[in-house]
């Protein structure tokens, strides 16, 4: 009888999805998977709708969309990006980094990423045989420690992985913290991977800076990006890996093997998408911000101490009430059955291997809420939320 291959024994199901299940199964809120549930822009969803309606209903590869991501690369970044050369259009951000994975990395390799981080940077890791190597940041405020970073590149290591903002935490990451990892790369002869897919969700003064514009580090980063955060399409899955020719063309390669091309009549929409004035962009910014203040004030009300505010991305990640004898699972589980809501339990996105961290208690007392949703369901939350009593 066939069997499954030995690295395709090692996944189980995405416990993200499997809530979101669970939330569409019981009726109950959805705060746990980050997808927006209210209507993408209008320009967009009648850009899509033309485009199918003029057949454009076919393999096809917009080489439009290219020149308008270097565009923007170079508006917001100052890169200056070929876009004959060093883009390559995937099916989403998802699809765009485990083909960057799989174009540098060999089995044996070293990659280093940190610790709280999304759970599909590591399983395509171990796809292409690489050994994840997990730097954990200092909670509340996931702090970058230098020395535990340095320290963690040996003579194996090919590659760092990059997400700011960040998901899970909300964590933008400073310019001082982008100069050390910078400084890393460059020192050790290492490719850096980024997820800028929150590039334009930030708050208050932060600021989104991409690794690829510190001196050194244009040649040796690979960008990953996508419509989905942005534009409220997550299921469109139009998203783009920018790098070096060479990597760019690995990357292309790759994603024409896999799937051939991305959904075309959302490549034509996206060629309106990506010529949004910047009004559209500062609009974005201030319903995030407000739906993030709504959670914050939400939850601190029931009990919550909020002791980091998210910089950038659409998630709260916040620590249980210290009077709180529960883990983060067991709060999810009643979070469902008390409440009706349902959000992630922090531990999906922690690593009890994590790089020269001894104390790991805290991993189990963090939950992640998702706020990009309508005003309406942040409202029903509230109302279901003021029930609990077991804080």
């Amino acid at each position: 009888m066939a069997k499954l291959s030995a690295v395709a024994n090692t996944f189980t199901p995405s416990p993200i999805q499997q809530l979101s299940l669970l939330a569409q199964q019981s009726n109950a809120i959805n705060l746990a998977e980050g997808f927006p549930d209210f209507p993408a822009p209008a320009h967009l969803k009648n850009a899509a709708v033309s485009a199918i309606n003029s057949d454009f209903n076919q393999y096809r590869h917009v080489q439009g969309i290219c020149d308008d991501v270097g565009r923007m690369m170079k508006q917001m970044h100052g890169l200056d990006v070929d876009p004959l050369t060093d883009i390559a259009i995937c099916c989403g951000q998802t699809e765009a980094f485990a083909a960057a994975i799989f174009a540098v990395i060999d089995p044996g390799d070293e990659v280093v990423l940190f610790d709280p981080s999304y759970e599909t940077y590591e399983s395509c890791i171990r796809l292409a045989r690489g050994i994840p190597v997990f730097v954990a940041l200092d909670p509340p405020y996931w702090t970058l420690d230098a020395n535990r970073f340095m320290n963690s590149f040996t003579s194996r290591t090919k590659a760092v992985i990059l997400n700011s903002p960040q998901n899970p935490t909300g964590k933008v990451f400073s310019k001082g913290e982008l100069e050390i990892i910078a400084e890393a790369c460059c020192r050790n002869d290492c490719i850096a991977i980024t997820d800028e897919v929150y590039e334009h969700v930030t708050y208050d003064d932060a600021k989104h800076i991409s690794l690829a514009s510190l001196p050194g580090m244009q040649e040796r980063t690979i960008i990953t990006s996508s419509l989905s955060k942005t534009f409220s399409v997550t299921g469109w899955r139009v998203g783009w890996a920018i790098g070096p020719a060479l990597f760019a063309s690995a990357i292309r390669n790759i994603h024409v093997k896999v799937t051939d091309s991305a959904p075309a009549p959302f490549q034509e929409a996206a060629l309106t998408a990506l010529k949004s004035p910047p009004e559209y962009y500062d609009s974005l910014r201030r319903d995030y911000e407000s739906k993030r203040d709504c959670i914050m004030n939400l939850l601190a009300g029931i009990g919550f101490e909020i002791k980091f505010k998210p910089q950038g991305s659409f998630f709260l990640f916040v620590e249980l009430p210290e009077a709180s004898p529960l883990s983060d699972m067991e709060f999810v589980e009643k979070l469902i059955k008390e409440a009706g809501v349902v959000a992630v339990p922090g531990c999906g996105f922690f690593h009890p291997n994590s790089s020269m961290k001894a104390d790991c208690q805290y991993q189990k007392r963090y939950i992640r809420f998702a706020f990009c949703k309508s005003d309406a369901t942040l409202a029903a939350a509230a109302k279901n939320l003021g029930r609990l009593q077991f804080l």
